[in-house]
């Protein structure tokens, strides 16, 4: 913990590994798309904190050396920066950033980026929150 608050680790149980929640998130998980990742993310009811999943295409980068370089990055940028995500009332998220640029971005650029996604999945959890607080009200 630092003087914040804030616990900056990103220990296994934040990482997401199980294939069937993967596929899960992949196939019925919303997104957002802002250059260069593509955010996935799917409210859960399971486990006791955000998971986490980080995704390099083979197709466009062959060497593994460039993958885990950008998924270094995206990690890094995640972790210093997982405390902006508000937690919903009732469930966490299954996320996953997947980079889909043709080039291999420096960290600086790559940090505001997902940043701004984050504050994006906030909006869209407040207005569903919104939402769901006022068909309460109404009934």
């Amino acid at each position: 913990m630092t003087d914040s608050g804030h616990s900056y680790r990103f220990p296994k149980e934040e990482k997401l590994v199980s294939k069937k929640e993967i596929e899960e998130l992949f196939k019925s998980g919303s997104s957002f798309y802002l250059r260069p990742l593509l955010m996935k993310y799917k409210p859960t009811l399971t486990g006791d904190s955000h998971q986490t999943l980080f995704s390099v295409s083979k197709r466009n980068y062959k060497r593994a050396v460039d993958r885990n370089l950008i998924k270094r990055r995206m990690r890094e940028a995640f972790r210093l920066n997982k405390h902006l995500i508000d937690k919903p009332d009732d469930a966490f998220y299954h996320i996953a950033f997947v980079y889909v640029e043709k080039t291999i971005l420096p960290y600086d650029q790559i940090e505001p980026k997902l940043k701004k996604l984050i504050k994006r999945l906030n909006d869209q959890a407040s207005k569903k929150g919104g939402n769901q607080k006022r068909n309460k009200q109404t009934t």
